[in-house]
């Protein structure tokens, strides 16, 4: 694999640091989720993303969840115990995290930002974004709460 991009590599080492063994495939792009899915041989449910969410001014997290489903606002709200939570524009999301969306993991992104993943995630290996356009990483989702900390609570 070392003809990799270097976001990849540098997210798979992440993965390694924080005890998570991660599988990486190539795949050409996808403009639908069902396209994705088919594309990889899951289900639309099976492909986790990664929302980055603004806090306030330079302040972020992750949110992951199922690729079939929208962020219940008001319940990461209250995870979280704010009032108030937004979405960055492509732009910040790249300086925030250091990947440009539709690659966006929490694996070896920029900042140590909290990592919130919806419960129904929990037990299984999704596949998600690792870093680089034209590739997915294929996690187990509890050893990613473990490794990073994360917060599993219902998002969706």
């Amino acid at each position: 694999m070392s003809d990799l991009p270097a976001a990849v590599h540098a997210m798979l080492a992440d993965a390694t640091a924080h005890g998570l063994t991660v599988t990486v495939r190539e795949r050409p792009a996808a403009s639908s989720l069902p396209e994705a899915a088919a594309i990889l041989g899951v289900t639309p449910a099976d492909i986790a993303k990664t929302i980055v969410v603004k806090r306030g001014e330079g302040s972020y997290l992750f949110a992951v969840i199922p690729g079939d489903k929208t962020i219940a606002w008001p319940r990461l709200r209250a995870a979280v115990g704010v009032n108030r939570l937004s979405l960055p524009d492509a732009a910040e999301a790249l300086t925030a995290t250091g990947y440009e969306r539709g690659t966006i993991t929490p694996i070896g992104a920029r900042g140590d930002w909290p990592l919130y993943i919806d419960a129904s995630l929990t037990g299984r290996t999704t596949a998600m974004g690792a870093g680089a356009h034209g590739y997915s990483a294929f996690v187990p989702i509890d050893d990613l709460a473990k490794g990073y900390g994360a917060t599993v609570v219902e998002l969706v």
